[in-house]
C-alpha cells in the first residue's frame, strides 16, 4: 500500500449520492485531480465510493466536500456514516428496551387482572370465566407467562449460566425464582385438567413469575435513565467542544470540520463563537468566558500571546489564534478523559460492597433453601398450623427470599455516587482523578501549601537593589539577570524581568552551575559570582554577610538574594510577591473546619513568618529545598495525620505524590497536575475548600447508600422468610418482593442525584 504519510497526505472515502452515470464519475474526478492539494481522486460507480488523496496542508476535506456539493451531488464520509449506523443501532437498542419492558408490563398487568378478578368480584369475558372455561383460564395464562418469559430470555441465559459456573448473580435469583413458580404452576395446571379440580386455580403462580420479571425490567429500565443523568457531566463537556472553526488560508477565512484543523494552522473566532481549540491569541483582544473550564463564571480578559482553551466562549473581539492543540488533545478532552477515569475508579469504601456482594448470593440462595427446609418440617410435625397447600406456602417463602435480596442496590450504592460526585466537581472546576482520592479528600485533616503561586499570585518582583560596592544599580541588575536567564524559579524570573524592563541585553555566563535550594555560580569576564542565598555563601566560605541589613527587609516579608564575587557580598536584591486576598479567607475557613494549615516555602524563617502572621497560618516551614518539602509531608504523615499538599510547580511534584492527596492549581505545570490526584481548574483557591466539601457531601451519600441498601435486604429477607406469617398470619406475595426490589435500586441512584444540587 503506498506511504501517504510521507508526502503530508491523508486518505479520504467518501460515499457521493446522485450519481447516475459514468460521466458523473468522470466529472467528479476531473474536477478534483484539477484541484490544488488533490493527489489522486477515483470514484467507483458500482458503489458509488470515492477514494481521494489530498495534502491536509493546502486543503481540508470539508473544502472537498463543497467541490463536489457544487457539482451537484451529495457527499458523506465513510466514518460519518459508521458513526451514524451506530448511533441508529444504539438508539435503536435503547427504543427496543423499552418497548420490550411495555409489552411485559401491559401483559403482566393483564395476567394480573385475570387471575385476581374473581377475589374482587371484577367483570371477566365468559371465554376467560374459571367457572365456565377453566380450560381457556389456564391455557391463557399459560401463554402470557411463555411470553413474558421469552421476552426476558436474557435473564435465564445469563442467570442460569453463572448458577453452572457456580458464581451466581442477580439474574440467578431472578431466574431461579420465576422458573420455580413457572414450573409449580406447570404441575397445576395439568392436575386442573387431570382431576378436573376449578379449587386448583388459587395454586397458579403465572402472575407472580410475570409480575417479577415486569418489576425487575422496569427497575433497570429507570436505572437506567438515572444513570444516564449521572453521566451526563462527560456529555456535557465532549458536546460543549464547537464542531466546527474558520481557519485562515492565504488571507481569506474557510469554515472546516474541528477534526480538520491542525497545529500550527491559524483560525479566527467572532465576537459570541465557542473557542474550537487550544491555542495562543497572536492578533486581538477580547473577554473570555471560561467557565466551563474553570468553574468561575467572571470573564476573563486575554490579548496576545495569552492562552485560550476549546469549549470557552469568545464575548467581545475578534480573535486570530494559532492552534498548538486540536480536537483530542484540547484541555477539555483531557478533562473529559479524566472525569471518565475518575468515574471507572472504585473509592475504597466499594470494596466492602464489592465483598459482600461476592458471597451476598450463594448466602441469600443457601438461606432461601434452609428457611424453606424449616418451613417444610415445622409444618408437617405440625408446629404451624397453616390454610392452603404446606409445598405452595414454602414455595412463595423460597420465591420472596430469591427476589427480595437481589444486591442491585448494593452494587450500585458506591459507583453512582462517585460518577455525580466527579461530574459536579467538573462542572465547579474540579477536577478528580479517582474515586479513592474523592474518599481520602473526606479524611484529611491537614493542609500543607507552597507559598509561590498558592498563596500567593506567583508573580514575584524586584522591589530594591542594594549595592554595597562600586557597581551601579544598572549593572547589578544585569549581572544578576544574566545568571538567572534560565532559571525555572519564581525569583529568578523576577530579576530577569527586571533587565527586560530596563530593555538591557545579558552578558554571556560560563561554567554555570545551579544548585538546588541554594541558587546559582557563574563567571563572567573572568570573575566568578555567587547569587543565591545565605548557605550559598557560607558553604563557598564569602564572608561580609549584612544580617542587620538583611534582616530588616525580611521584617518587612521581603526575601533577599545575595550577588557576591568570590571574597564578599557585593549587592542584594529584594523581591516581593503579593498575598492572594483568597488566601487569607481560605485559611481562616479552614480553620473552622478543623483543619490543620502548613506553609512549605524556600524562603528564609523571618520573611516566612512575616508572610505566615499575615496569612494568619498556623505552621511554618521555612528554607526548604524540593526533597525537603516531600520529607516534611512524609514526617507529618508519620505522625498520624491525614496530608493533603496543594502546589503547583515542578519542584512540589514529589510532594504532591507523596500527601494522602496532591491538589495541583491547574495553572501550574503539566508536571505538577500529572502528580496530583486533584487538579483545581479555578484560580481562586478558596475552590479547595469546595472540593473538602463535595468529597465529604459523596461520602455521607454513599454511606447513605450503603446503610440502605444493608438495611433493606437485612430487614427483607426475614419478612420473605415468613416472620411476618407468624405475627399476622400473612406471607409476603412474591410479586411485592419484585416491586420493591426494583424500587431499591431506583431509590439507590436517585438519592445519588442529588449529588447534583451540590453548591
Amino acid at each position: 500500500m503506498e506511504d501517504l504519510t510521507k508526502e503530508n497526505f491523508k486518505k479520504l472515502e467518501l460515499k457521493i449520492e446522485g450519481i447516475s452515470c459514468q460521466a458523473c464519475v468522470a466529472k467528479i474526478e476531473r474536477k478534483l485531480s484539477r484541484t490544488n492539494g488533490v493527489k489522486k481522486a477515483l470514484v467507483n460507480i458500482s458503489n458509488n465510493m470515492a477514494d481521494i488523496d489530498y495534502n491536509e496542508s493546502e486543503i481540508k476535506a470539508s473544502e472537498i466536500t463543497k467541490i463536489i456539493e457544487k457539482l451537484g451531488y451529495i457527499p458523506k464520509k465513510r466514518e460519518d456514516l459508521r458513526e451514524k449506523e451506530e448511533n441508529i443501532k444504539a438508539e435503536k437498542k435503547l427504543k427496543n428496551e423499552l418497548a420490550k419492558t411495555k409489552i411485559v408490563v401491559l401483559l403482566s398487568f393483564i395476567l394480573m387482572y385475570i387471575s385476581m378478578s374473581h377475589m374482587f368480584s371484577m367483570p371477566l369475558p365468559s371465554f376467560l370465566n374459571p367457572e365456565i372455561k377453566i380450560l381457556n383460564y389456564v391455557l391463557t395464562q399459560l401463554v402470557i407467562t411463555i411470553i413474558v418469559m421469552w421476552i426476558g430470555k436474557i435473564f435465564y441465559r445469563v442467570g442460569f449460566r453463572q448458577l453452572i459456573m457456580l458464581s451466581p448473580n442477580m439474574d440467578s435469583l431472578v431466574a431461579v425464582g420465576t422458573s420455580s413458580a413457572f414450573v409449580y404452576s406447570l404441575y397445576i395446571s395439568y392436575r386442573i385438567f387431570a382431576e378436573s379440580n376449578v379449587h386448583l386455580m388459587h395454586s397458579l403462580y403465572y402472575e407472580s413469575a410475570t409480575m417479577i420479571i415486569a418489576f425487575v425490567m422496569l427497575g433497570k429500565y429507570l436505572e437506567t435513565l438515572s444513570k444516564g443523568k449521572a453521566s451526563a457531566a462527560i456529555k456535557k463537556l465532549v458536546n460543549f467542544q464547537a464542531k466546527k472553526a474558520n481557519i485562515i488560508r492565504n488571507g481569506e477565512i474557510f469554515e472546516v470540520n474541528i477534526e480538520e484543523v491542525s497545529k500550527g494552522d491559524t483560525v479566527f473566532i467572532k465576537p459570541g463563537e465557542k473557542i474550537p481549540v487550544d491555542g495562543v491569541i497572536v492578533e486581538g483582544h477580547s473577554s473570555i468566558d471560561e467557565a466551563m473550564i474553570t468553574g468561575e463564571s467572571i470573564p476573563v480578559e486575554k490579548g496576545e500571546n495569552d492562552s485560550v482553551y476549546s469549549g470557552s466562549i469568545n464575548k467581545d473581539g475578534a480573535l486570530k489564534v494559532l492552534v498548538n492543540a486540536t480536537k483530542d488533545e484540547t484541555l477539555i478532552s483531557k478533562i473529559a478523559k479524566l472525569v471518565e477515569d475518575a468515574q471507572m475508579t472504585k473509592a475504597p469504601i466499594a470494596k466492602l460492597a464489592d465483598k459482600v456482594s461476592l458471597v451476598f448470593v450463594p448466602t441469600v440462595i443457601t438461606i432461601a433453601i434452609v428457611v424453606s427446609l424449616i418451613w417444610w418440617f415445622a409444618i408437617k410435625y405440625n408446629a404451624v398450623r397453616i390454610i392452603g397447600s404446606p409445598f405452595e406456602f414454602v414455595l412463595t417463602i423460597f420465591i420472596s427470599i430469591l427476589i427480595i435480596a437481589c444486591p442491585c442496590s448494593l452494587g450500585l450504592a458506591t459507583p453512582t455516587a462517585i460518577m455525580v460526585g466527579t461530574g459536579k466537581g467538573a462542572e465547579l472546576g474540579i477536577l478528580i482523578k479517582s474515586g479513592e482520592a474523592l474518599e481520602k479528600l473526606n479524611r484529611i485533616d491537614t493542609i500543607v501549601f507552597d507559598k509561590t503561586g498558592t498563596l500567593t499570585e506567583g508573580n514575584p518582583k524586584v522591589i530594591d537593589i542594594i549595592s554595597l560596592s562600586d557597581l551601579s544599580e544598572d549593572e547589578i541588575v544585569k549581572i544578576a539577570a544574566s545568571m538567572e536567564k534560565n532559571s525555572e524559579h519564581p525569583l529568578g524570573k523576577a530579576v530577569y524581568e527586571k533587565l527586560k524592563e530596563k530593555n538591557f541585553s545579558e552578558y554571556d555566563i560560563r561554567n554555570f552551575l545551579s544548585i538546588s535550594g541554594r541558587g546559582v555560580i557563574g563567571e563572567i569576564e573572568n570573575n566568578k559570582y555567587f547569587l543565591g542565598n545565605r548557605k550559598l555563601l557560607i558553604e563557598n566560605n564569602i564572608g561580609n554577610i549584612k544580617e542587620e541589613l538583611i534582616h530588616k527587609y525580611e521584617l518587612e516579608g521581603k526575601t533577599t538574594i545575595l550577588l557576591a564575587d568570590k571574597d564578599n557580598l557585593i549587592a542584594f536584591i529584594t523581591i516581593a510577591d503579593v498575598i492572594r486576598e483568597e488566601s487569607i479567607q481560605l485559611i481562616e475557613k479552614l480553620r473552622k473546619e478543623k483543619i490543620e494549615t502548613y506553609m512549605l516555602t524556600g524562603d528564609n524563617e523571618r520573611t516566612a513568618k512575616v508572610i505566615a502572621k499575615k496569612l494568619n497560618i498556623d505552621n511554618v516551614i521555612a528554607e526548604v529545598s524540593p526533597e525537603d518539602k516531600y520529607k516534611k509531608v512524609k514526617e507529618l504523615q508519620e505522625k498520624g495525620k491525614k496530608v493533603a499538599m496543594v502546589g503547583d510547580g515542578i519542584n512540589d511534584s514529589p510532594a504532591l505524590a507523596q500527601a494522602d492527596v496532591g491538589l495541583a492549581i491547574g495553572s501550574g505545570t503539566d508536571i505538577a497536575i500529572e502528580s496530583a490526584d486533584i487538579v483545581l481548574m479555578n484560580k481562586n483557591i478558596e475552590v479547595i475548600l469546595t472540593a473538602i466539601r463535595l468529597s465529604r457531601a459523596t461520602i455521607k451519600n454513599i454511606k447513605e447508600n450503603l446503610f440502605w441498601a444493608f438495611f433493606y435486604n437485612t430487614c427483607g429477607i426475614p419478612i420473605a422468610g415468613g416472620i411476618l406469617y407468624l405475627l399476622t398470619g400473612h406471607l409476603l406475595n412474591p410479586m411485592i418482593a419484585g416491586l420493591a426490589m426494583g424500587l431499591s435500586s431506583v431509590s439507590v441512584v436517585t438519592n445519588a442525584l442529588r449529588l447534583k444540587r451540590f453548591k
